[in-house]
């Protein structure tokens, strides 16, 4: 079963860049066949799909959030990355790793970590 686990600093200062990590174990983010994905969630609304990484290296994003961020990926270390940069107070909210198989609708998730951006 995979497993993911999302890392990063708690709080941001505003203008700053956001960087974390999904260390990803069960699985393998080159072959298994899963669209590696991060999600959040600001508070009191629904998720937003920021953007995602396939197996094979492709990376989509979400258009309102394109210019801004940038996923990811190190296969040695099973590992993928969101990067986001010149972060507002609106970005505050509680970030997801995300992996969803596109054939089996096979979905998981990671527990979450929140990201406060304040000065």
């Amino acid at each position: 079963q995979v497993q993911l686990q999302e890392s990063g600093p708690g709080l941001v200062k505003p203008s700053q860049t956001l960087s974390l990590t999904c260390t990803v174990s069960g699985g393998s983010i080159t072959t298994d066949y899963y669209y590696w994905s991060w999600i959040r969630q600001p508070p009191g609304k629904g998720l937003e799909w920021i953007g995602c990484v396939t197996n094979i290296g492709n990376t989509w994003y979400s258009p309102s959030l394109r210019s801004r961020t940038s996923i990811s990926r190190d296969t040695s270390k099973n590992t993928v990355y969101l990067q986001m940069v010149n972060l507002r107070p609106e970005d505050t909210a509680v970030y997801y790793c995300n992996a969803l198989g596109p054939l089996t609708q096979r979905q998981y998730w990671g527990l979450g970590t929140q990201v406060t951006v304040s000065s």
